[in-house]
């Protein structure tokens, strides 16, 4: 079973997401959407740092270049190193922003990345705007740059996940309330043959996820204040109840893989917008790193 859940950095967010963590940084980086801001937290030092942007940061993902970060900012897929901040090498810029938005972004077993979008909600200087949350896309984003579209009529994308033998793909939207499970083709890297995986659970909404080793998907529930293990046949296995109402993310990480952080957005309890952490019992599988293809995509 897991320990006692405790707060690792009372950050403030006004919306921590896009959590992964760094094995060779010992690291867990993270963004705050709305503030336009990537940390990093150093849980062997105690340290957190913090990184600026012009637009906001929506998912950090990890490439095969040790040091090198994707970004997914709003309306980019950039490479990015805290060393050279602010350069970024652009990858992919989204068409249909600024209209849409990115949202939740993984990168699958075979280096390439899938990102969903939503209307954009976040306005320039931050400030939540009133929208009508559909015609969102998955996309998946090739090492190349090139992009092609695996589903269309998103209200909010969120949780991308990959089973522990990257045969099945979970996606969820958020708005209708619903993680679907597609048959993952490796070779290919292509999905098909969706069905409900985990839908109508009336305790809050999905947001984003992170797979364990036994092939649980562990889903946060903003609105209920809890985390929830899927097994691998859609039925809950436990409910995690946690000290904020809305966690918006979790990731795996500690130098075994068995510590599970949490980002959460603020409210008016006393510390939302804070990075949680859990010690657990089962590992976390490990997260996918992002293709790097030639000398143009090092951030010097």
């Amino acid at each position: 079973m897991q320990s006692e859940i405790r707060c690792a950095v009372p950050a403030g967010d006004i919306c921590g997401e896009g959590a992964v963590w760094d094995s060779e940084q010992g690291a867990l980086y993270w963004a705050d959407i709305n503030r336009f801001i990537v940390h990093r937290y150093l849980p062997a030092a105690k340290a957190t740092e913090s990184w600026l942007f012009d637009e906001p940061v929506v998912s950090v993902n990890l490439t095969t270049i040790p040091g090198q970060m994707l970004l997914v900012l709003s309306a980019r897929v950039a490479f990015w190193s805290p060393d050279t901040h602010p350069n970024l090498a652009v990858v992919y810029g989204l068409p249909a922003a600024p209209v849409m938005r990115f949202n939740d972004a993984k990168v699958d077993p075979r280096g390439s990345l899938w990102v969903g979008t939503m209307r954009n909600n976040v306005g320039p200087g931050g400030e939540n705007l009133d929208i009508e949350f559909t015609d969102g896309v998955l996309y998946r984003i090739d090492p190349d740059g090139s992009a092609s579209e695996w589903m269309h009529g998103i209200g909010i994308a969120n949780t991308l996940a990959w089973s522990p033998d990257h045969s099945t793909f979970y996606f969820g939207d958020t708005i209708a309330n619903t993680i679907y499970s597609f048959a993952f083709d490796p070779l290919n890297r292509a999905i098909s043959a969706r069905r409900p995986f985990f839908t109508g659970y009336d305790k809050g909404l999905p947001d984003g996820s992170a797979m364990d080793a036994e092939g649980c998907l562990w889903v946060t529930r903003p609105f209920a204040g809890s985390l929830v293990r899927v097994r691998p046949d859609g039925s809950i296995d436990r409910t995690v109840p946690l000290p904020v109402s809305n966690p918006t993310t979790c990731a795996f990480g500690g130098p075994d893989l068995r510590t599970l952080f949490i980002t959460s957005a603020r409210s008016s309890q006393r510390l939302s917008g804070s990075l949680f952490a859990i010690a657990m019992d089962v590992p976390g599988d490990p997260v996918g790193r992002f293709r790097c293809t030639g000398p143009q995509q090092v951030i010097l």
